[in-house]
């Protein structure tokens, strides 16, 4: 989870409450900062304020919007009139909630969100094959299929979501091996992926990290 927002207070709250429910959640206190978090790492939901510094969080939304990246979005803000929600979710945003706000219904709405963002991604495409999220299977080209532990199947399931990210090893290790204490662990599960799978399947970027490749 990305959390776009400035009041340090409210962070250290909804941050604290978010892991202790088992997210991984990545802040950002300005908009500028935000939209490279946006662009270069992988998230299920991303909670954005309004009135950010540097850049505003709904110009900040129309620019992820505009690369390509439906991340699903929910605006969290001051500004609640009726034309402050419709601007809000024009630009992008999947849900809307008004400050002050019950932490209760705002964690509730956050895992709506991330329900309907396994709903919509069954299937990922890895080259010719995909990844059946369902089964936790890779459907090769031909036809079979291989079964992947879970930390395989989570690390695939990353790259697959972005495929034209490159990730590095400190945000694969935040996004999957969170309680792992060493980054090699992410070199680990690439060579076992790569082991099940051909080596083709995940592409290293020399002096950066990793990105999908194909079956």
């Amino acid at each position: 989870m990305l959390l776009v927002e400035d009041d340090r207070e409210l962070v250290e709250l909804l941050s604290d409450a978010w892991r202790g429910e088992g997210y991984v959640v990545d802040v950002a206190l300005d908009g500028h900062r935000g939209l490279h978090l946006g662009l270069t790492r992988p998230y299920d939901v991303v909670v954005i304020d309004r009135g950010l510094p540097a850049l505003d969080g709904l110009d900040l939304l129309v620019r992820l919007r505009a690369k390509s990246i439906w991340t699903r979005a929910l605006i969290l803000t001051a500004l609640g009139t009726v034309h402050d929600r419709i601007d809000g979710l024009d630009a992008g945003a999947d849900d809307y909630l008004v400050k002050p706000f019950d932490l209760e219904e705002l964690s509730a709405r956050v895992r709506a969100l991330c329900r309907r963002a396994l709903e919509l991604a069954d299937v990922l495409r890895i080259g010719s094959g995909h990844l059946d999220i369902a089964r936790r299977e890779v459907v090769l080209p031909e036809g079979g299929r291989v079964s992947l532990t879970a930390r395989e199947f989570a690390l695939l399931r990353v790259l697959a979501t972005h495929p034209d990210t490159v990730h590095t090893r400190a945000s694969l290790r935040r996004s999957v091996f969170q309680d792992a204490p060493a980054q090699s662990i992410v070199d680990t599960y690439v060579y076992y992926l790569r082991a099940k799978l051909g080596r083709s399947v995940v592409r290293t970027v020399p002096g950066l990290g990793y990105r999908l490749g194909a079956l």
